[in-house]
């Protein structure tokens, strides 16, 4: 508690007033002292203590209770902080801030954490915004109390304003810099320079990378490792500091990921900025594929329509109406029929294909043994294969008794059932992606909603999964793979009745969609598949599985640092689960045997782009505030308040080891007491004195 006194008027009247008659006073003064009138000096000294009077002049005394100076700590806790000892660096430095300024009388210190990313800002490449923080923390303080700032970061910092004197009015104080980190470090990393967002399947596609060595030697190399999914992995040779091409093609249509990895170097700073991943959306060109009726049918047309009504499908389409036992003495040249190319469709264009389907084929003596082993290697080799039984499945003339009998997944017995049944999904199908969730699979009464069917070819299941079924359990649909390529099967024809609308039908297209995609190997319809993404700070994981688990799966983060987490079944085989995360990088999630990854924040993120600390970027906002900066490594400088310099007396605001804070000496005021100089009765006393005076000297 101090006290001040000072001295003011508090006028009785206007001060214009005032003024007025103090001109009118010093005018006709100066016209007596010209004309050397008698008593015209009492005359002004009668003026004088009038207008002295009026003017009212107090003595003011101020009770004053001084106020406490504010320093703001900013505690840079971005992900590049993590990087070797400097969160350590950090946490000791704010641990002794803390103390010294604790120790300085009449010091209240502010500490605001910035930089960490959390919620949706973990998926924005924003980087390290420790200005906007220092803002924000000094909006609300007043001025004329700020001692100064103290950052403590690695000085990576992304939201500096361009105009430093713009910047000062904002800090208005010094700024100092507390550097975690060491001078000169090295780091390698990895960057994308361009990349495809999608490609042509089995088209040549290609990214551009390139690796940055901030102490590279000239023509130093570096190993890449490249990591495709289903496409195995390989380690190629680059140069440092060029740009290369890595090329590469997409095997399936769908997300496929790209994994690249460039081996660390010793003593580097960090390797979380050696490795990328990329997700490329395959996209296939044409869709090209092999329809063989095998006679002609009312359900014919179903697959015809299917694939016709799809712009992006090259069919080709072949029904048998006349097979070659077929004697009914027509002469050829009269018939209106094309030849069968067995030999171009089974030999020559065969891998041509991308799809093969055999509607209610049957053996007539068209194909020869060698093209059934053709097509048996094409799906072997990565190809796709439909067949559709009739009833000539469950007899001699069946295509099972063809080399393709290893890869069907059902035997038939030979006795097909023609009563009515209604289909309904397997276990397995409830969980399969090719039938789960069908529309209609679940009615009022719990049973599916379909129409039914009359016909279905009995047959042993040899191997593969069955999807539908009757009531009787009796396989409809199966599926299986066949070394690098898939195998469907229907045993009955009559899936024609839903697409006819008989008793309202039942969802064919639907199926017969997700069918043709499955064997097309489509990413979104596999039934062991394990999924990541990365979306407003949440990884979303998800598992898609036939049986269900009660294992955890593991997420290894950017850091290394690993986290099990269960997954909740949600129904149609599907489990998932969602974990908060807070740094950008890649995450790898593994569960069993399976494995894959997600991106959070961008490719080539601001924060890892030069993880070195540095006081270059700093530097320009410490010299505009007169503050300073210091590496940690030398130890936490000494804090001294100092007087606020002036223009005409310049202050040193830090020194080698130790840091200046403004000293602003502001207070508030407490108590006041006016007293009044020019006391009534004294004045009135002095005035009727000069008066008298004035007229005795006049009267003369």
């Amino acid at each position: 508690m101090t006290s001040a006194l000072t001295f003011e008027f508090a006028p009785l009247a206007p001060w214009p007033l005032l003024l007025a008659c103090a001109v009118v006073a010093l005018l006709l003064t100066g016209l007596g002292l010209w004309r050397r009138a008698r008593g015209t000096l009492l005359r002004a000294l009668v003026a004088i203590l009038a207008i002295g009077t009026l003017a009212n002049p107090v003595a003011r005394k101020e009770e004053r209770s001084g106020l406490p100076e504010i320093a703001v700590v900013v505690v840079d806790e971005s992900p590049s902080q993590g990087i070797g000892d400097r969160r350590q660096q950090t946490e000791q430095a704010e641990a002794v801030l803390r103390e010294k300024l604790g120790a300085v009388e009449n010091l209240e210190v502010r500490v605001v954490r910035a930089g960490k990313p959390a919620g949706e800002t973990a998926d924005r490449d924003e980087g390290t915004k420790l200005f906007s923080a220092l803002t924000l923390a000094l909006s609300d303080l007043p001025r004329h109390r700020l001692a100064g700032s103290i950052l403590v970061t690695d000085g990576q910092v992304h939201d500096l304003p361009g105009d430093m004197a713009a910047a000062q009015d904002v800090t208005g104080a010094p700024v100092h810099v507390l550097l975690t980190g060491q001078p000169n470090e090295r780091d390698r990393r990895l960057v994308v320079r361009n990349a495809p967002t999608f490609g042509m399947v089995n088209q040549d596609l290609n990214v551009t990378l390139r690796v940055d060595d901030t102490g590279a030697a000239p023509n130093e190399t570096a190993q890449l490792r490249f990591r495709q999914q289903d496409a195995g992995e390989q380690t190629i040779t680059v140069p440092v500091g060029r740009d290369v091409n890595v090329p590469f093609k997409l095997p399936r249509a769908g997300r496929s990921l790209l994994e690249f990895e460039v081996a660390p170097i010793p003593g580097e700073l960090t390797p979380l900025n050696n490795r990328a991943a990329l997700s490329i959306n395959g996209v296939r060109d044409r869709l090209r594929v092999l329809l063989v009726t095998g006679e002609v049918h009312a359900g014919e047309r179903v697959w015809r329509n299917l694939l016709k009504a799809d712009p992006n499908v090259d069919l080709v389409h072949f029904t048998i109406l006349r097979p070659p036992d077929k004697q009914d003495g027509t002469p050829i040249r009269e018939l209106s029929l094309i030849a069968f190319p067995i030999r171009e469709l089974f030999e020559i264009k065969l891998y041509d294909f991308d799809l093969i389907i055999f509607d209610r084929y049957r053996r007539r003596g068209i194909l020869p043994t060698s093209y059934y082993e053709n097509i048996a290697k094409y799906v072997e080799r990565g190809g796709a294969f439909l067949e559709v039984s009739g009833p000539a499945y469950a007899t001699p003339l069946s295509i099972y008794r063809t080399p393709l009998a290893e890869s069907f997944p059902g035997r038939p017995t030979g006795t097909v059932r023609t009563e009515p049944f209604t289909p309904q999904l397997s276990a397995t199908g409830k969980r399969h992606p090719v039938t789960a969730g069908l529309p209609g699979s679940v009615g009022e009464n719990g049973q599916p909603s379909w129409s039914r069917w009359f016909r279905v070819v009995n047959v042993d299941v040899t191997r593969g999964y069955s999807l539908l079924e009757t009531p009787n359990r009796e396989p409809l649909l199966m599926l299986d793979r066949i070394g690098k390529g898939r195998i469907a099967q229907f045993y009955s024809d009559h899936i024609w009745l839903w697409s006819r609308g008989f008793e309202s039908g039942g969802p064919q297209a639907e199926l017969l969609r997700r069918l043709s995609h499955w064997l097309m190997k489509e990413p979104d319809l596999e039934e062991e598949a394990l999924r990541a993404d990365a979306k407003g700070g949440r990884l979303e994981i998800e598992r898609r599985s036939l049986s269900e688990s009660r294992e955890p799966v593991t997420v290894t983060r950017p850091d290394g640092s690993e986290t099990k987490i269960m997954l909740e079944e949600r129904g149609n085989g599907i489990a998932s689960n969602v974990l908060p995360v807070d740094m950008p990088g890649i995450y790898r999630v593994k569960d069993g045997d399976k494995e894959t990854v997600a991106t959070v924040g961008a490719i080539n993120p601001k924060e890892f782009a030069d993880a070195r600390a540095t006081p270059s970027v700093l530097k320009p906002l410490a010299d505009a505030s007169q503050g300073s900066i210091h590496w940690l490594r030398d130890g936490v400088p000494e804090v001294r308040m100092v007087e606020k310099p002036t223009r005409a007396v310049a202050r040193e605001q830090a020194g080698r080891n130790w840091i200046g804070l403004f000293r602003q000496n502001d207070y508030t005021v407490t108590g006041l007491t006016l007293t009044p100089l020019a006391l009534p009765l004294a004045v009135l006393t002095a005035l009727l004195l000069a008066m008298l005076l004035m007229w005795r000297r006049e009267s003369r």
